[in-house]
């Protein structure tokens, strides 16, 4: 198999390791989706210079990898495929913001780089709530809580619908480029002309196989609306994993805790 093909056949993994039987996964899926939005709401909520009011919060990811039985690796893996638009986003910030703001060993830091790497822990911190939200709850299971939170179906059909395209156009991507490969010679198939034609190509295969599907559903019965059958209850765990994690939440954004603990030491 290609590095394309593994790449590509990796992506359902996460949904693999929901089915497991920990605490974590058996939690009803509202909560664990209420708890990781109220974390990246108060991850985000820092202003673009705090770095060490972020750290803190790196104790809910890890936590949740170790309970949850996870693979550090695979978390850590689909953190770099999607680093690149993390690093582009404050690509510019040192030469916008040279404001020198703190010296460490003698050696100035401007509030560009300062940004710039709150940034990237707010993007790592994000990122891996998300993915590991998927790891123990699948996708479906975050549109299921949705769904139960009452957010309108049209929305969660389109991104059901998204989700199921992702593989589809996967599948379609790792057969073009196989296909590319066995006809190669050389340099001969890696022209700017010939990758024009190869997306073309690929988007009327995708076109045409996303509509065999539709076709596919409606003669099935479907009306519009995903029935997901696997019912959840909401359990006094859960609640109490929602306000505990919550305050916490809370407790580390309002609570200069980085500073307190250095102050100790100090």
């Amino acid at each position: 198999m290609s590095f394309n093909q593994s790449e590509f056949f990796d992506l359902g993994y996460l949904d693999y390791l929901s089915y497991k039987d920990t605490f974590i996964h058996r939690l009803d899926p509202r909560a664990k989706f209420i708890v990781t939005l109220v974390f990246i709401f108060m991850v985000i909520s820092f202003p673009k210079h705090e770095i060490s009011g972020l750290i803190p919060f790196l104790i809910f990811p890890v936590i949740l990898v170790a309970l949850a039985d996870i693979p550090i690796k695979i978390i850590l893996k689909k953190l770099i495929v999607v680093s690149p638009f993390a690093l582009m986003v404050g690509i510019f910030n040192p030469m916008l913001d040279r404001k020198i703001l703190i010296s460490l060993f003698g050696i100035g830091i401007s509030g560009g780089w300062i940004s710039y790497l709150s940034i990237i822990i707010k993007f790592i911190l994000t990122i891996s709530s998300a993915l590991i939200l998927i790891a123990t709850t699948s996708f479906p299971g975050i549109c299921m809580a949705m769904e139960n939170l009452g957010m309108p179906n049209i929305f969660i059909l389109q991104l059901m619908f998204i989700y199921r395209y992702i593989f589809i156009l996967g599948e379609e991507v790792v057969r073009t480029n196989n296909a590319r490969e066995l006809r190669s010679f050389g340099k001969k198939g890696y022209e700017i002309l010939t990758a024009g034609n190869i997306l073309g190509s690929l988007l009327l295969r995708t076109i045409d196989r996303s509509e065999r599907i539709y076709q596919a559903m409606c003669a099935r019965g479907f009306n519009g609306k995903i029935n997901l059958f696997k019912k959840s209850r909401f359990l006094l765990k859960d609640f109490l994993y929602i306000i505990l994690l919550s305050g916490f939440f809370i407790f580390l954004r309002l609570f200069p805790l980085s500073q307190f603990i250095g102050k100790m030491f100090i």
